[in-house]
């Protein structure tokens, strides 16, 4: 009788200790993996100290990702507007919301995110860290539609979000701060870094005539002149990460990030996107204007318009561009593409 009591005082301890917070367990570490065609070119990802990556703290925020528990009327989730096979991002010009509304942005891929060293998230620098990022678009009433006690509280009620939390954060106190801690672990996983152009700088493939043509288009300040917006191969990113007017439109009805800094010369420029996984992600620019790499192709050859703040970048405005042949389009069309990472989209890790 002594030993079961014992048991039975062991059991209650142990449910009492797991369902309170601080009780000392240690969410395992899960460091990113940094790829070869990374650590040979670039500086180590941003980790926040106070939010390091942890096994329990990256599934729960995958699950989180995929859940429309988080919207208002529970009907979409993160995953809706960043789909795995759209390379996180969505296949119509703008997205509709948990209300059907349709907002003014195109959803942003989200891949090799831990790699924006300034910190400025959406297209126009809005969101200063990957976690404030990830809190905006619940409460957005365009997008989700929720507010976050809401979705706070169905959390809370939830089966088996309370022990996820536990596990993840050591803490029985749900908050939206935990939250899109959670969220941003899962997103910083997100690596692609497999492309086909990638295992020709690690010596594993070779690239076609018409691939390295592109690649010299890309390179060439008389033609493409694409490196300094979008890296090289040295920058293995494929975006500088910069705001940039690249000569959308005459008239700038979208400040973009000159709505966010309150400065006039910041008019119509948004970040320059990273260029891998086109492949995927179509259709393209901030608000989704062109459907095919075609069509962006030949903005920069023969369609840019100016404006007071358009980027110097811009050559031969007064020819509407840079003027590319036929065949140097082409070439650079196939280059762009060797840039997909159809692993990345197919990775098992980053399905519902």
């Amino acid at each position: 009788m002594r030993s079961k009591l014992v048991f039975l005082n062991l059991i209650l301890l142990v449910s009492f200790s797991c369902s309170n917070e601080g009780v000392g367990y240690e969410p395992v570490p899960a460091a990113l993996e940094i790829p070869l065609i990374f650590s040979d070119n670039i500086i180590p990802p941003v980790i926040p100290n106070d939010n390091p990556q942890t096994v329990e703290g990256i599934a729960l925020g995958k699950r989180l990702f995929f859940d429309p528990l988080l919207s208002g009327n529970e009907t979409i989730s993160c995953a809706t507007c960043h789909s795995p096979q759209n390379g996180f991002s969505d296949n119509t010009p703008t997205s509709d919301g948990a209300q059907g509304v349709f907002g003014t942005r195109n959803s942003m891929p989200l891949f090799n995110l831990a790699w924006n060293y300034d910190e400025r998230f959406a297209w126009d620098g809005k969101e200063l860290s990957l976690e404030r990022q990830a809190l905006e678009p619940v409460q957005n009433p365009i997008e989700m539609h929720s507010n976050w006690d809401d979705v706070v509280t169905k959390l809370n009620q939830h089966p088996d979000y309370p022990e996820l939390f536990l596990r993840a954060f050591n803490s029985d106190n749900i908050t939206k701060e935990l939250a899109v801690k959670a969220i941003a672990q899962f997103e910083r996983t997100l690596i692609s870094a497999n492309s086909k152009f990638d295992r020709f700088l690690l010596g594993q493939e070779a690239l076609t005539p018409e691939e390295e043509n592109g690649l010299n288009v890309f390179m060439d300040e008389a033609r493409g002149d694409c490196f300094h917006c979008h890296g090289s191969p040295n920058n293995p990113l494929w975006t500088d990460n910069i705001f940039h007017n690249n000569g959308l439109d005459n008239e700038i009805t979208d400040l973009g990030l000159g709505a966010v800094t309150g400065d006039p010369s910041d008019n119509g420029k948004f970040k320059s996107p990273s260029l891998r996984n086109l492949a995927y992600t179509a259709p393209y620019m901030h608000d989704g204007r062109f459907s095919t790499l075609d069509e962006v192709i030949n903005h920069y050859s023969e369609g840019l318009k100016s404006s007071p703040t358009i980027d110097p970048l811009m050559k031969s405005l007064d020819q509407g561009g840079v003027q590319l042949t036929p065949q140097d389009k082409a070439d650079l069309k196939a280059f762009l593409l060797s840039l997909s990472d159809p692993s990345f989209i197919n990775n098992p890790e980053f399905q519902n």
